[in-house]
């Protein structure tokens, strides 16, 4: 196995870590959003895409014979969860909510945009593909 190889392996599996972190920071934010129906229901929307990529990137792993991590996708989860009790008390939680998923967000796009570019150098185009509508969402 190349070492490029392992790398997007690696990178692989941290975006699917990547993706079960963001459903459950999302979930964690919606379940206090009653009074904001309009974001609530935008949430909703996004974490049905995270669902769609985690899935995608699961396909992408599985295509290379290869599987997620366990321990990445449960450190993630852990990190989101923790990360979602903490603006429990804030008074300007959405706000702090709204920043921490437009950080999160970017850090999706460069992770994205690393993973094109390593498929592509290997020829795995439908990886690629998947990288880029993942990117496009």
């Amino acid at each position: 196995m190349s070492d490029t190889r392992e790398w997007l392996v690696q990178w692989l599996r941290d975006a699917h870590a990547m993706e079960e972190q963001a459903e459950t920071m999302l979930n964690g934010q919606l379940s206090r959003l009653e009074s904001y129906p309009e974001l609530s229901k935008r949430i909703s929307l996004h974490v049905d895409e995270t669902k769609g990529q985690a899935a995608r990137l699961r396909t992408c792993l599985e295509s290379l014979d290869e599987d997620t991590s366990t321990l990445k996708d449960a450190g993630g989860k852990l990190m989101a969860a923790a990360q979602s009790l903490s603006g429990v008390f804030a008074g300007d939680e959405v706000m702090k909510g709204s920043l921490a998923s437009y950080t999160f967000e970017h850090m999706e796009i460069a992770s994205y945009r690393i993973l094109i570019v390593a498929a592509e150098s290997l020829g795995e185009t439908e990886v690629a593909r998947v990288c880029e509508q993942n990117l496009q969402e």
